[in-house]
Order: C-alpha cells, then sequence, then structure tokens
C-alpha cells in the first residue's frame, strides 16, 4: 500500500511541475506577443470567426488573380471547364498572411471569381482538398494550420469540411474520432472513401510527425482508422500520394526531422514507396496491408515538396519542382530547389521524364556544369531543359544513411543540377523556374502550374504564376499569368536583423578586446 501511495505522490508532483513549466512558458509568451503588439492565435482565430458569422448570404465577384501564394489547394472542378484554388500562405520577410478565400477559375474565358459563402472555415494552409463528383460536385478539405502574422504562434486544426459546388454551401463535419491535428499530411479520394497519411504537429517547443492512416466514408460521415499489416511508411510530411485503379494507394518520399539534442534538429528527406494494398477477401472496407515497392525507370535525386496530380483515369500522374536541403552547420540550410517535369506510370510503377518539343528559347545564358567541366545553356528565368534520352551514367555517391533509411544521389543528379542537358547544346525550351509546392491540376488532359516558392538566401520568392501545358501535344508551357519578380515585397526578418545586430555586437566586442591588451 505504502509503495502505491509514494507513486501516486510522485505522479501527482511531475502533473504539477508539467503545469508549472506549461504556465511559465505561457505568461513568457504573452508577455513576448505583448511586446510585438500582436494576440494570442485563439483570440486571433475568435475574431475572425466572429468577422465569418457576420456574412449571411453568398456573394460572387469577379477580381484579379490570386496573390501570391503557397501551400495552397488547386484541383479541376468536376463537371465545369473551371479549376478551384483555396487557401494557402504568404511572407513577405516580416509578416505572414495566411487565406481562406476561394477562387473559382474560368478556362475558356480566363476570368477569376472569389466566392465568399456563409459559415465557412477559417484560414489556412497546408491542409488537403480533394474534390468528388458526388451530390452535384464536393470539396473535401481537411486539417491544415494557421500562423500568427509574426510567426511566433502557430494553431493546427483537425476540422473536416465539405464545400457544396452545387449550392455554394459550406458544412462543417462533426464526426467524432478523426485523426490528430496536422498539416503537411496527405489525402486522396477512392471510390466513397477519404484517405488520410502522415503530416506533422508543431508548436514551436515541441513537433511530431505521423504515419497513422485513416478512412472517411462520404456517405455514411464516419471515420475509421485503419491499422494495416505489413511495413509501414515511416511518419513523414510532404509525400506524393495518388490513388490507383485497382484501389491501392501508392506513397513515395516525404520528409521529417529528428532532435540532435538541444534546439538542433535534423532533416530526413525519403525517396522510398510504399502501397496500401485492399483485402480482397474483407468485406467490411477496413482491412489493408503496406508492401514496400521499387519504383523503376529513371532516377533522380531525393526531394520534397513536390506536388504531384494524377491524369483523370489514373493511369499517370505528373510531378513538379522540389527541394533537398544540404545542412551547411548546425543552424543553416542551403536548399537545391528543382524544376523537373517528372511523370510516374501508376501501371508499371515506373518513373520517366517528360520531354518537350516546342519553341525554343532565344535567351539564355551559359553556365558551368561543376562535374564535367563543360559549358550547358540554362534558360535565364531558371527554366530547364529537354532531356531525350540520359545515356551517361555517374558513379552514384551515398549522402546519409543513418541505418534507418539510405539518401543516394544517383546518375540523375549531377545531370539535374546542370539544368538537364539536351542534345542540342545552344537551345533550351521554356519551362517555368524551380519552385516548391506550387498547385497542379488536370482538366481535359490540360495541366495547370500555379504559384509556388523559390528561396534565394534568406529571401522567400513567392509567385503567383500560371501556366499550362497540353499533355498530348506536350509542345511547350504555355504562359497565362507571367510573373515578375521585380515587384516582389521583402522588408526582412527580425532574425537577419537580429543577426546583423549580433554580428556587429560580436565586431564591437572584438574590437574592445584589442583596445584593452
Amino acid at each position: 500500500m505504502g509503495k502505491n501511495k509514494k507513486d501516486k505522490k510522485k505522479g501527482k508532483g511531475a502533473e504539477k511541475t508539467t503545469a508549472k513549466t506549461e504556465k511559465k512558458l505561457t505568461n513568457k509568451m504573452k508577455k513576448e506577443l505583448q511586446a510585438k503588439g500582436e494576440d494570442d492565435i485563439e483570440t486571433i482565430l475568435s475574431q475572425l470567426e466572429k468577422e465569418e458569422k457576420k456574412r449571411l448570404q453568398v456573394t460572387e465577384a469577379l477580381i484579379d488573380p490570386p496573390s501570391r501564394r503557397l501551400n495552397f489547394s488547386l484541383v479541376a472542378h468536376p463537371d465545369k471547364e473551371q479549376l478551384i484554388l483555396y487557401g494557402g500562405e504568404y511572407f513577405n520577410g516580416q509578416k505572414t498572411l495566411v487565406y481562406g478565400d476561394l477562387f473559382f477559375y474560368n478556362i475558356p474565358n480566363n476570368t477569376w471569381t472569389v466566392v465568399k459563402a456563409p459559415g465557412g472555415p477559417p484560414p489556412r494552409c497546408g491542409h488537403q482538398m480533394v474534390v468528388s463528383s458526388a451530390n452535384k460536385g464536393q470539396l473535401w478539405v481537411f486539417g491544415g494550420e494557421f500562423a500568427s502574422p509574426t510567426q511566433s504562434q502557430f494553431y493546427h486544426y483537425k476540422d473536416l469540411w465539405v464545400f457544396h459546388l452545387e449550392t455554394k454551401t459550406w458544412e462543417k463535419i462533426a464526426a467524432p474520432n478523426g485523426p490528430s491535428a496536422r498539416s503537411g499530411h496527405r489525402m486522396v479520394l477512392v471510390k466513397k472513401h477519404l484517405f488520410v497519411f502522415g503530416g506533422f504537429h508543431d508548436n514551436l517547443r515541441d513537433y511530431k510527425y505521423f504515419n497513422d492512416l485513416y478512412n472517411f466514408n462520404i456517405e455514411t460521415y464516419v471515420w475509421t482508422k485503419l491499422e494495416p499489416t505489413g511495413t509501414a511508411p515511416l511518419p513523414r510530411s510532404g509525400c506524393c500520394m495518388v490513388a490507383l485503379n485497382d484501389g491501392k494507394v501508392l506513397i513515395y518520399g516525404g520528409y521529417s526531422k529528428e532532435r540532435l539534442k538541444k534546439d538542433v534538429d535534423k532533416g530526413l528527406v525519403f525517396n522510398d514507396a510504399f502501397l496500401l494494398n485492399p483485402d480482397k477477401n474483407d468485406a467490411t472496407g477496413t482491412k489493408y496491408k503496406w508492401s514496400v515497392v521499387k519504383l523503376g525507370g529513371i532516377t533522380f535525386s531525393p526531394r520534397c515538396s513536390m506536388p504531384i496530380v494524377s491524369s483523370t483515369n489514373n493511369s499517370v500522374a505528373y510531378t513538379y519542382g522540389g527541394v533537398f536541403d544540404v545542412e551547411d552547420d548546425e543552424e543553416n540550410l542551403s536548399g537545391h530547389f528543382y524544376n523537373d517535369f517528372y511523370q510516374i506510370d501508376l501501371e508499371k510503377l515506373i518513373w520517366k521524364n517528360v520531354s518537350l518539343s516546342g519553341k525554343k528559347e532565344k535567351n539564355t545564358k551559359a553556365r558551368r556544369n561543376k562535374n564535367k567541366g563543360e559549358e550547358v545553356d540554362e534558360s535565364e528565368d531558371g527554366g530547364g531543359m529537354e532531356v531525350e534520352k540520359i545515356e551517361e551514367k555517374i558513379e552514384s555517391t551515398t549522402i546519409s544513411d543513418d541505418g534507418v533509411f539510405k539518401v543516394t544521389v544517383g546518375p540523375a543528379l549531377s545531370v539535374l543540377e546542370a539544368g538537364l542537358i539536351s542534345k542540342e547544346r545552344n537551345s533550351t525550351y521554356f519551362q517555368p523556374s524551380p519552385r516548391i509546392n506550387c498547385g497542379l491540376a488536370i482538366k481535359h488532359g490540360i495541366l495547370y502550374l500555379y504559384g509556388g516558392m523559390f528561396e534565394d538566401g534568406d529571401k522567400q520568392i513567392t509567385y503567383s504564376d500560371f501556366y499550362s501545358l497540353d499533355l498530348k501535344k506536350l509542345d511547350e508551357w504555355k504562359t497565362i499569368i507571367p510573373d515578375d519578380t521585380s515587384k516582389i515585397e521583402w522588408l526582412g526578418s527580425e532574425s537577419e536583423s537580429d543577426d546583423e545586430n549580433s554580428d556587429e555586437e560580436e565586431e564591437d566586442d572584438e574590437e574592445s578586446e584589442m583596445e584593452i591588451e
């Protein structure tokens, strides 16, 4: 009995210590927010909710194209000649804006309409949205995050919403037993079921990555947590997730990080692949199995934040861009951004490079290929070149092997870094510039690409450009909205100013020490 009482006292003591620590951190946060003139995030969201409740009817208005953004959703309307864009975020170096607007792009008329409906979800980014043709068209939105203007606070959502396209009304789904709050997850629609996988939760003090799997029936409005057998993917966010025609789901790549020591983390970029296989003999629709698969075809460097979109018949899928972060030291990262355009055959599970055959760009500049010591031409906006056939083999190099997975830079890396060498040394084909987290959507065999982000040193270049490509002709990217990066506002973050100030202080200290000596 005595031992049990002692254990109980220990448990209560631990709880009290945790509560005190949390209270101290909360009070510290309040003081910091007060100094910045910013409300706590619950208050900010509450104010947004009050403003939303003032809306009593649906309004539609023709407007200019959406502002610069990334981490939004872009899908094709199931019935009309339209694309639908929702949410996203923008950072100007000092202030973060998170959006909750819903846009409809009329393809034949080349016009944008913003639709504001009562009782909609609060602004978010890093969410997932899929479209269904059921009940005259539905948009399903799950999760995501909201950041305060100073990025000192983050709020992750675990809510599920549906926008009814016919009536232009939002409905919040009050279904229990769903996934926990998260962003960076992935969601696909398989027949009448939503599958949600992975993601992360980060409150600036701690973070967690997920590899759990949930199923939501869009007819019965019931969540089910699935427990597939087999070898599951490790926890991750930002992976590629696509549905196959036979009811299977493919997971490729992604990103996570692990803590090495206090305030020091290590990023992990995956290049593995998994299939989620339904049990053919299961009548409940809840039994699945994970299996590890090796994707064939071309090889390319590991990367994350690479969007993927399936064709209408789910026979192929297309990816664009992505980034691979290289750690310069424990605190600094430098990213390799890509504008590679790939196709994956979802039946044979092989990667292919997508080659274009259209107009040549006249304005090019030479850049030295570090691996071969040769000069290759590169478009001025960072566009890539056509690759008809790459036969040169370059020895692979393992750059990370922690016993859990191995990151290997294969033959494609040096070729890709060289700008994708074409057979004609003096010709290039226009291609949208390198970026991450852009929007991809396919309508009637035309691929559309919108926005995204590129890092230039400490500066984030967020795009608002818009392109299309005929996937049957594969002749050239057509520019719908050009992007003038000279108009991007960048104020420089406070951390950059702090770094500069700290460097100046260090120099002053060194000078003072020299004077004393």
